[in-house]
């Protein structure tokens, strides 16, 4: 494992803090961190979905959007170990939570691998500047992580397809314009051999999403209903029947997305415990030096990742390992939190510092549910790495 980055990178790295430098505010112990949007369609939304679209346009403009993507699509053509780079470097400003993961970083690589010349020239130039929001139809009512059993059926008429059916856990479907949609064309007992992938738009008659109050007090996810909905032919990626290919390059994505965990998280949890006289406390003590010890194993997950692909590796099933080591930070943490807290863990509190940590505890199952959860994580490391039987 590499720690330091070469000479390349360094350069690369000083670069990229320059141009970020020259248009956002750098953060500070004391910058209030986001806390989960409270309301869909509200003000609040309605300002981030703004600002969000504003940064991207602002990288794309500036040639940093998209730093893996092929020059062609707007992207800049450089290295997944560049991209990782920058994202580190944004990390230390005040800038807007991107809103297009799941498309610049989801649906984009599935299209540069799958997608027809039309689809790459229509899509990707727009996505990437944030013209156009996108979500993932995969997950179902009866179909999250066992997801080759999805029932939600897609008929040929002429050259198009008919859907039916729903989708749920469907991020930001409420301001996306298009998403990427698995739909079953074959037969159930076909599984994943039965399955086509296709590009729809939010807008189409016949769809109806409804965002789903969390716990957490946001609307970030969706239910999303397919009522005789018509998509074009040239709208599916892939072969008919051929779709699984093409979510396996999503999920792929999705893992490692993540799995990728930022920011300052411990240097919060161990001021909740100074502020509520914890820290003299041994039993206390021993549950923050683990979380400390977490959040370094994930870091050091993290940068095998990012030597992976410095050397021109694919990071691979490797990816289930991080974002398994993150869910069990998650939990562990997110007890700790409510620990520390006491009585006063069951309201929000005021304090943004503390209410933002709230909102890890209660959020911490999107991360451990979404893109497999912890059970698939440990059978693709059983199978994948370890060489177990299935």
């Amino acid at each position: 494992m590499d720690f330091d980055d070469t000479p390349e990178e360094a350069a690369f790295r000083a670069e990229a803090h320059a141009f970020i430098a020259g248009h956002a505010s750098p953060l500070s112990p004391d910058t209030a961190p986001p806390v989960a949007l409270t309301e869909a369609f509200s003000e609040e939304e309605n300002r981030h979905v703004k600002e969000s679209k504003e940064w991207q346009a602002t990288l794309y403009d500036g040639g940093w959007a998209g730093i893996t993507w092929p020059k062609e699509y707007g992207g800049r053509g450089g290295t997944p170990i560049q991209a990782a780079i920058f994202a580190q470097e944004q990390a230390k400003f005040d800038v807007p939570g991107s809103i297009f993961a799941q498309g610049i970083g989801m649906a984009g690589p599935a299209l540069m691998a799958h997608g027809s010349q039309a689809q790459k020239d229509r899509f990707l130039q727009p996505m990437l500047r944030g013209d156009e929001v996108w979500c993932q139809l995969f997950s179902e009512p009866g179909s999250g992580s066992d997801l080759a059993s999805l029932a939600t059926r897609a008929v040929p008429d002429g050259g198009s397809w008919v859907v039916n059916g729903q989708k749920v856990w469907t991020s930001s479907a409420h301001f996306s314009d298009w998403g990427i949609l698995l739909a079953r064309t074959g037969d159930q007992e076909a599984r994943h051999r039965g399955i086509t992938y296709f590009l729809v738009d939010i807008r189409t008659p016949g769809i109806e999403v409804r965002p789903l109050k969390q716990m957490t007090g946001g609307s970030h996810f969706c239910e999303v209903f397919f009522q005789d909905v018509v998509i074009p032919d040239s709208q599916r990626v892939g072969e008919v029947n051929g779709g699984w290919p093409v979510a396996m390059t999503t999920l792929t994505s999705e893992r490692t997305l993540i799995s990728n965990i930022g920011g300052d998280r411990f240097r919060r949890i161990h001021e909740l415990a100074r502020r509520a006289g914890a820290t003299g406390d041994p039993v206390m003590r021993q549950r923050l030096v683990q979380a400390y010890i977490g959040f370094q194993l994930v870091k050091y997950l993290g940068w095998r990742q990012m030597t992976a692909m410095s050397q021109g590796r694919e990071a691979g099933p490797e990816s289930s390992v991080a974002k398994l080591g993150l869910s069990r930070l998650l939990g562990q943490t997110g007890d700790l939190i409510m620990s520390l807290q006491g009585a006063g863990g069951t309201v929000f509190a005021d304090d943004p510092h503390v209410r933002y940590l709230q909102g890890q505890f209660l959020g911490q199952w999107s991360s451990r549910f979404g893109g497999g959860t912890e059970q698939i994580q440990r059978n693709i490391i059983g199978e994948r790495l370890l060489g177990l039987p299935r």
